[in-house]
């Protein structure tokens, strides 16, 4: 699964965007209030040669659009869209052109430390006052800015509208790239999942305010493994119409997926979006039209279903067609026509009286991709000639190889016949071709073959006839762990050279749809996957759509695919492995404490884990999410003010089923098991290492609290309120890694130092070569029992350790952004404020030095170690139950059950 979502997806079909002047980036100074409150961030203007030297004193007079990396990003990612814009200002000499300014967030992790977003989010309001007030003096002075938001910046655009003091008519466009709009990737902290709640929410209940602005969110496809799609689609909103959202790979004149970088410089997609922004300049104010209906209209053309036509706001209703072309009548339902260096127009014509009664639909094509206008209905039914027609290139759909048109001819009661316009083509080869059909025999049903079928069954479709076109639709796919391979096997009657066949798989209730060009014959192979699953209140079904050529059959096999399905798990669940991964580690744990309290024995962390990781042990979890479905059982739930089941919530989003929670558990055991196997076989060839290079002391046994332990408790309590919680708890952790380090070695040390013979003491070196492998392989023979016992009681303490320096891994490892954001801050604040690991670093502190002094001999002896023991396993579901979509609560669990450990040491 993880490999299908890593490497197994379409090949890069983007090109490169290249400057073809030096890029040069104008820092904007800012007021002194503004840097002195953000001295990390910047504002730039963007610029190449000659225009980037004009702008130099700022006197500005283009159309402003700020750009907003996002997580790590740089302000220089700006260059594609600025240098693209430039180059096409140059071909209209400069009638229109935009001023591409860009902040500089110094790269910071915001999407995993939410802590600077609210921060990011007031800069920007700053920076946009600061960029108006640079054409407060110009003749056609914007009063708004366009925003263009990659990854993070696109919600922190989205944010601005959460300010009390913003003023929502300041942005009236906002085009997000690859921003993970519904939840956040990893949720690391508080912070992060509450900001995405407050902006969601605002937006949610002040939907009718949004009407003046126009969003467009561009998402990369199954090529962008860091942001799925799903998460980067706008939230639905039913009380307006002015938020789009799209998969790159849908994009017509780009249809290309694109992963979470290319998407900012990917040629076709950044084409798509100038030539969007230049179509929306209103000629009376030079700036972007305050018209929402035009702004939608123009991204549809762009970003929806391209016509194959220059964008025009209001086309005209009626067309006059010329006499001087030659006109030729077409009674067939089925017309091709080649069309090679041919220096006459002409106008076919199909009458339509005569296709109705026998036919629903026309359908027509033309290689040829120019932008003019070529098929026409005509209400004149006295001539076979009509001088005046109604454009129906409007209705064109451009895909990569032809522009086509469906037509469904009782939406055209008035129309008598259809023209389709031949130009003069010298130089040129293209070919046109139509037919009339009825739509249920170019509409056939294909069944989808069940989840469990593991690629052994297929269902299977012939395509006979020798249509132009064919809908196939897929029943019954409809959720997003469904994935199929579907195989098209074309044959042809001839050899001779045909055009290249277009499959395009369609979902209608959401624009990801994705294309494939062959040449026929051939076998192609198609992934079908969906990002969104298909919504309740809707019925309709994904297509496979087959533009053909007309002397061709088509054999169309689909099979599930279990990689695929399983890669789909990793796509939509990735971010919750670690709350499985330490549930499960809390789960051995437990099962050591029991085993000490039954046996006085402490059991190897992969034996414990092997006997307690049981799947059924998390169906409490499933059954909570099957009981919210009913009302009684949620009323319930609210009425003792409980969080709601993450589970619950990613049903909602139809992102769950009941297995997903098995297989996940299943895939936490097994990295848990070998990644703790890895974990102390590194640990104790380290302490083989230091073996070697230290002299240990004898094997005595530690003081629970000593003056040392209050000191350093104090101290590095001290480090994490002044400094960063994070930090405090690396270095605990760093300390703590000594501890089983040091019980190793004293312990072989203590063997070989107890007067054996110097084969005994060789015997003893071949165990410490074996002890990188067991823990068991201390030697615990020909001891007196004193010794023996002491020695026993070390290997056991030394287990119990290594099992909660492994817990307390996945802790360090979850604070880690917080700790790389302060560091990369540090110049500028000594204090990581706020900070998400603060008041956990202080109790985690504390425990630990504790721990770090305590032995199995104190804990088995405890009154509280039964519940100790038990402790684990409700922690364990509860942190499934909460932690899946809030990352941050897994320490909170880990701690409460150390604290218990520690109460062990001394009731």
């Amino acid at each position: 699964g993880v490999r299908d979502v890593m490497f197994l997806y379409e090949e890069n079909r983007c090109s490169m965007t290249y400057m073809y002047e030096y890029p040069e980036y104008l820092k904007i100074k800012l007021p002194k209030k503004t840097a002195r409150r953000y001295p990390a961030y910047e504002l730039y203007l963007y610029g190449e040669g000659s225009y980037a030297e004009g702008n130099k004193n700022l006197l500005l007079t283009g159309i402003p659009v700020l750009f907003l990396p996002g997580n790590a990003g740089s302000y220089k990612q700006v260059r594609s869209l600025g240098s693209i814009a430039l180059r096409k200002a140059e071909d209209i000499d400069f009638k229109y052109h935009f001023n591409f300014f860009s902040v500089n967030f110094n790269e910071e992790l915001v999407a995993l430390y939410g802590g600077s977003l609210q921060r990011q989010t007031k800069f920007v309001h700053e920076c946009i006052k600061v960029i108006l007030k640079l054409y407060r003096d110009q003749e056609f002075a914007p009063s708004s800015v366009a925003i263009v938001g990659h990854s993070m910046g696109g919600l922190v655009a989205r944010a601005l509208l959460t300010l009390k003091n913003f003023k929502p008519e300041l942005i009236n466009l906002l085009i997000t790239q690859a921003t993970p709009h519904i939840a956040p990737v990893m949720p690391l902290d508080n912070y992060l999942t509450d900001f995405y709640t407050a902006v969601n929410n605002h937006w949610i209940l002040k939907a009718q305010d949004l009407r003046n602005l126009t969003t467009l969110s561009v998402t990369g496809g199954f090529r962008d493994y860091q942001v799925r799609s799903g998460l980067a689609f706008l939230p639905r909103l039913s009380q307006h119409d002015s938020a789009l959202s799209v998969v790159s790979s849908a994009v017509p004149r780009a249809w290309a997926s694109t992963d979470h970088l290319s998407i900012v410089w990917c040629k076709e997609l950044i084409l798509a979006t100038i030539r969007a922004f230049f179509d929306l300049i209103d000629e009376n104010t030079r700036q972007i039209t305050e018209d929402p209906k035009k702004r939608m209209s123009v991204l549809n053309h762009h970003f929806v279903r391209h016509p194959a036509k220059t964008f025009e706001e209001s086309p005209e209703a009626l067309t006059v067609l010329t006499e001087a072309f030659m006109w030729t009548t077409v009674k067939a339902s089925k017309w091709t026509y080649s069309v090679y260096n041919d220096s006459d127009g002409k106008y076919f014509v199909f009458p339509l009286a005569s296709h109705r009664k026998s036919y629903s639909h026309v359908y027509c094509e033309s290689s040829m991709l120019d932008t003019s206008s070529w098929i026409y209905g005509c209400m004149n039914t006295n001539s076979s000639m009509c001088l005046e027609a109604a454009d129906l290139s409007w209705r064109a759909e451009l895909l990569p190889t032809i522009k086509v048109v469906m037509l469904k001819l009782l939406d055209y009661p008035s129309f008598s016949h259809i023209v389709i316009q031949v130009p003069p083509a010298v130089g040129n080869k293209y070919t046109l071709g139509c037919e009339f059909f009825k739509d249920d025999s170019r509409t056939v049903q294909l069944p989808v073959t069940h989840l469990f079928s593991f690629g052994l069954s297929s269902s299977k479709i012939l395509l006979n006839s020798t249509g132009l076109f064919y809908n196939v639709q897929l029943q019954h796919f409809n959720q997003i762990y469904q994935a199929f391979k579907i195989y098209i096997d074309s044959h042809c009657q001839s050899l001779k050279e045909r055009k290249p066949s277009v499959y395009r798989l369609h979902i209608p209730w959401s624009y990801e749809d994705s294309i494939t060009v062959v040449k026929v014959p051939s076998l192609a192979e198609i992934s079908a996957k969906l990002q969104i699953a298909r919504p309740h209140n809707d019925s309709s079904l994904p297509e496979l759509n087959i533009y053909s050529s007309p002397d061709c059959h088509y054999e169309v096999v689909l099979k599930t695919s279990l990689t695929q399905i399983l890669g789909q798990i990793v796509r939509f669940h990735a971010g919750a492995f670690p709350v499985y991964i330490v549930s499960n580690i809390l789960l051995a744990y437990g099962g050591q404490l029991t085993t000490l309290r039954s046996t006085g024995q402490c059991s190897d962390f992969s034996l414990e884990l092997v006997r307690t990781a049981k799947p059924y042990k998390i169906e409490p979890l499933i059954v909570i999410v099957f009981l919210q479905g009913f009302n009684w059982f949620r009323e319930i739930w609210e009425s003792l003010s409980l969080p709601e089941v993450d589970a619950a919530v990613l049903s909602s989003q139809d992102a769950w089923f009941p297995l997903v929670s098995l297989i996940l558990f299943l895939f936490g055991t097994g990295i848990a098991y070998w990644s703790g196997v890895f974990f102390s076989t590194s640990l104790r060839l380290f302490s083989s290492l230091w073996l070697t290079l230290i002299r240990p002391t004898k094997l005595q046994k530690d003081e629970l609290i000593t003056p040392r332990t209050l000191c350093g408790m104090l101290s590095l309590a001290l480090v994490s309120w002044t400094t960063c919680g994070a930090f405090a708890v690396l270095i605990i952790y760093l300390q703590y890694l000594f501890k089983p380090v040091h019980i190793f070695v004293t312990s072989v040390f203590h063997f070989q130092d107890s007067g054996h013979s110097k084969e005994t003491s060789q015997n003893s070196s071949t165990h410490t070569v074996k002890a990188q492998i067991s823990v068991d392989s201390i030697p615990e023979t020909t001891q007196s029992p004193s010794k023996s016992k002491a020695l026993g009681e070390a290997v056991n303490s030394l287990k119990m350790h290594i099992t909660i320096l492994y817990l307390f891994t996945w802790i360090v490892l979850l604070s880690l952004p917080s700790l790389i954001y302060w560091l990369k801050n540090l110049r500028y604040n000594v204090r990581l404020d706020p900070d998400p690991c603060k008041s956990t670093a202080i109790i985690l502190v504390c425990i630990l030095e504790i721990l770090m002094n305590s032995s199995t001999s104190e804990v088995k002896s405890s009154k509280l170690l039964k519940i100790a023991a038990k402790v684990p396993l409700p922690l364990s579901v509860t942190m499934l139950a909460f932690g899946q979509m809030h990352l941050y609560r897994v320490p909170h669990f880990v701690t409460f059950s150390l604290l218990l450990h520690v109460l062990c040491c001394f009731v």
